[in-house]
């Protein structure tokens, strides 16, 4: 007689490689799961997302938006700048058909009042703006740091051609010819030192770092296990 079959031992699966990952999870690539029997928990976040903070996809955004309202703040300055800056006084002169103008007061420091008009101003508008960030968002990155300092620029550059463009006219002798020879009219508006650009820029980064030095959020200090100290 022939002995009977022996059935099959059955599947262990203490005997299963040990590195092999359970089933339901794709070979390759490390994986975390969650606790539960059959569900993997993926990692979802990255430097793209990050899970201790908004993200970088995030601060670029809150960025954009931050140079774009900063920069249109530029409006604000160029009306301020137009309305506050002292007014340089001309006086037309003709001989024949030849009109010349020239500075009523040539001695005068109106020209050089603009221009500090402007960078006292543009000094104003980017503390303001720094500390209008910073309310909003106490976190900070680099990300709203170069947004503050780009949109400053593109503010000061809207403050300045709007400034000219709502001053008087560019065309002093079309001027000089209006209101007559020997008659005094104001030049138009002119930014002689372009530096000025850039204190608005430079007030807002300088005001935000002290900003966030002083009253920024800590970083939680790292306090030792509770037994380290004994075994030391």
């Amino acid at each position: 007689m022939s002995a009977p079959l022996t059935p099959p031992p059955p599947h262990d699966p203490s005997a299963r490689d040990p590195w092999q990952p359970p089933s339901g999870a794709p070979a390759g690539g490390a994986h975390r799961y969650d606790g539960k029997a059959g569900h993997a928990a993926y990692p979802r976040h990255g430097w793209w997302h990050d899970e201790d903070g908004p993200g970088m996809a995030k601060e670029i955004r809150e960025a954009a938006v931050v140079a774009v309202a900063v920069a249109l703040g530029g409006v604000l300055l160029g009306v301020l700048w137009w309305w506050l800056a002292p007014r340089v006084p001309l006086v037309g002169d003709a001989s024949g058909d030849a009109w010349v103008v020239y500075l009523k007061d040539s001695e005068g420091e109106q020209s050089i009042g603009v221009d500090g008009t402007f960078t006292l101003l543009a000094l104003a508008c980017g503390a303001l703006s720094a500390l209008a960030v910073f309310l909003v968002r106490r976190r900070g990155g680099v990300p709203l740091v170069v947004a503050l300092a780009v949109g400053g620029l593109l503010g000061s550059v809207l403050a300045w051609r709007l400034g000219v463009w709502l001053g008087p006219s560019q065309d002093v002798i079309a001027q000089a010819k209006s209101v007559g020879r020997g008659v005094t009219f104001d030049a138009p508006l002119k930014l002689n030192a372009k530096g000025a650009l850039l204190a608005w820029p430079f007030a807002a980064l300088v005001f935000h770092l002290g900003l966030t030095g002083l009253f920024g959020p800590r970083d939680p200090e790292e306090w030792p296990p509770p037994g380290a100290q004994q075994h030391r």
